[in-house]
């Protein structure tokens, strides 16, 4: 650890603003995250006087979202950073601004939309808004721009320092990489931004002599935090503890910083990489949601913090994260990215809380301390007392539905319609239907398919898919302008399958008009529902390409099927006249794929959906992606331009 005599790591990051309101966004994020002598007294958190605050850096909307098959809009990525703000995350690593015009406006969306957000957050202050840079002027130019509009920002640069990469990737000398490093933490600096992180990249496997000499040509340049990523999840936990504690100790002004981790679950030693640099000084963690990224993924945020909670007498770290979120965020992520979480996943998997064995079942009912470390209602998972099934009335289901989203959010959105406006004698033209009608026939279909009783990660996902609902924020949900009401699908003897579908449209000028049906064939049922879909919402399917890929539901049980629909537009790519021109003649059927495709091109809108029936889902998450390809043409979400 750091000398008694110096700064703590949780410390140094302490500059002038005295509150949120008062921060300029030029000397701003340096003292947002200044721990005090004592860890804040809490029932379940003792405080004592040792105590640092350990910050939570999330991942989830940049590492997170380089997982494959994976793409998030801008409106999802400020619903999920609004749900990370009221989680408590000290800071939100927003994205790569350089990367895209898209990524560029998501950042700079959460910048002004959240960064300046305190609600329900212990600490009374706003997150820290973070952007990725390359050690590049460009990039750090750039990142400054999207984050600066946050009452606390920083700058996150980053370059390789093993001599893998500098020799193989980078081709250039040790003397280079020090000057490249150096220059963009005063680049950053210069711009005005107090608050910068840097990260030696591959730092695992790098050179430990010449990692100090890089880290402290930054120190000196001025960087507030100092991240040692194990890039590809190679370290095991002594080792990767022995590395924090060796620079930390021989770092000259290693006092001055806060010390981070960054570890990816290669080798499924992500967590226990993160717990083992927290017990050697390091004072930030940066971790993801789920524990989603690039190939086996990140350290997962609820695996930690659960981990700092239930030892919180003996960790030598205290936490502000508002652990009864965790469960509903798990939820939000997975919904909108449409990966699933393995069943037995820790603290938010389906299992992590089920009991099968006799033996535990019996100690459970007995004490639940038996065979429970944690309490199900500490992480927000809902309780099933409840039972909702086919023979459930509207009671039951107004009763859950009204727990999960609150009172207010669900007065907001399932209130009854005018009594005189949904009267058909007195204005038959513009009857409104009651939503919570709507919710109540599609969850009695899906009671009608499942053997099992509808649970609330059911119910969640019902909601979401229905009306356009988030469970996590249903303030920050906005419907989309085409939402599916009923597919049906004949297969004919000939190989030929007929589909028709009802789409409701919101931007329909009266409620009589706003459900709209049409039919077609195709080569498959899926195909048929893809060619009508495109004849209601008015899809040229001679410009677009249609892939889909079918996978076990992230919320529902083994019973039900997702699916993820990417839509490519041709029309952005070279070639595409020839292309159209060739579909003319014969139209491409929607391509089923073992794999998520590689989607990081602006030219693919994605949309995903689920049901009991893969048909249905499929159908499902087309309207979705087709909602999402319109918005994208006129410049609604990620990727699109003027």
């Amino acid at each position: 650890m750091v000398a008694a005599s110096s700064p703590s790591p949780s410390t140094a990051v302490a500059s002038s603003s005295s509150s949120p309101s008062s921060a300029t966004p030029d000397a701003s994020a340096s003292s947002a995250l200044t721990a005090p002598a004592q860890a804040p007294a809490a029932a379940d958190q003792p405080a004592f006087a040792e105590k640092e605050k350990l910050i939570v850096f999330d991942t989830t909307l940049r590492d997170g979202e380089q997982s494959p098959g994976v793409t998030l809009t801008v409106g999802e990525k400020v619903e999920i950073a609004r749900q990370l703000s009221r989680l408590g995350v000290d800071v939100c690593e927003a994205g790569f601004p350089v990367a895209s015009p898209g990524d560029f406006e998501a950042v700079a969306r959460i910048a002004k939309e959240v960064g300046p957000l305190t609600e329900h957050r212990k600490t009374g202050k706003p997150m820290i808004i973070a952007a990725l840079a390359r050690a590049v002027e460009t990039d750090v130019r750039r990142a400054y721009d999207a984050v600066r509009h946050a009452p606390l920002h920083r700058i996150h640069t980053f370059l390789a320092t093993s001599d893998l990469h500098l020799t193989h990737k980078l081709r250039i000398s040790r003397d280079q990489c020090v000057d490249r490093a150096e220059r963009a933490v005063k680049l950053a600096k210069s711009l005005g931004c107090q608050d910068v992180e840097f990260s030696p990249e591959d730092a695992g496997r790098s050179d430990r002599a010449f990692l100090c000499r890089v880290l402290e040509a930054v120190i000196d340049a001025g960087a507030t935090t100092l991240n040692i990523p194990d890039t590809v999840g190679y370290n095991t936990p002594d080792e990767f503890g022995a590395l924090i504690r060796h620079l930390i100790r021989n770092t000259r002004g290693a006092e001055k910083v806060v010390w981070s981790t960054h570890c990816h679950n290669d080798l499924g030693l992500a967590t226990a990489n993160t717990l083992a640099g927290i017990a050697n000084g390091a004072r930030q963690v940066e971790v993801a949601v789920n524990g989603i990224g690039e190939r086996a993924g990140n350290t997962a945020l609820e695996e930690v913090v659960m981990a700092v909670h239930t030892h919180a007498a003996t960790s030598p770290v205290y936490h502000t994260i508002d652990t009864v979120q965790l469960f509903a965020t798990s939820q939000l992520v997975t919904k909108r990215t449409g990966m699933p979480i393995q069943p037995n996943k820790a603290i938010v998997g389906a299992n992590a809380f089920a009991h099968e064995s006799g033996i535990h079942q019996d100690g459970v009912l007995k004490h639940k301390a038996t065979y429970e470390i944690i309490q199900p209602e500490t992480v927000g998972t809902p309780s099933n007392s409840l039972p909702l099934g086919k023979h459930s009335g509207r009671n039951a289901l107004r009763a859950r539905v009204e727990r999960l989203l609150g009172p207010d959010a669900f007065a907001k959105h399932f209130a009854p319609p005018n009594p005189a406006a949904s009267d058909p004698a007195a204005n038959p033209a513009n009857q409104q239907p009651n939503p919570f009608d709507n919710l109540f026939a599609a969850f009695k279909r899906l009671a009608d398919s499942k053997k099992s009783a509808v649970d609330d990660a059911n119910l969640a996902a019902l909601v979401d898919a229905t009306l356009g609902v988030a469970v996590a924020d249903p303030a920050a949900a906005v419907p989309p302008r085409f939402r599916l009401r009923a597919v049906r699908v004949h297969n004919n003897s000939d190989a030929r399958a007929t589909a028709s579908v009802v789409l409701v449209d919101a931007e329909a000028e009266d409620h009589a008009a706003a459900e709209v049906e049409d039919a077609a064939t195709g080569a498959s049922a899926v195909h048929a529902v893809v060619r009508a879909v495109d004849r209601v919402a008015g899809i040229d399917a001679r410009a677009v390409r249609v892939m889909y890929h079918v996978f076990p539901a992230p919320v529902a049980d083994a019973g039900n099927v997702a699916a993820a629909v990417w839509i490519r537009d041709d029309n952005s790519s070279s070639g595409a006249a020839e292309k159209q021109e060739a579909r003319r003649a014969a139209p491409t059927p929607p391509l089923l794929v073992a794999e998520p495709p590689e989607t990081s091109s602006e030219a693919v809108a994605t949309g995903r959906g689920q049901d009991a029936d893969v048909v249905v889902a499929v159908a499902r998450a087309y309207v979705d992606a087709v909602n999402r390809y319109l918005a994208r043409r006129v410049g609604k979400v990620a990727g699109a331009t003027a």
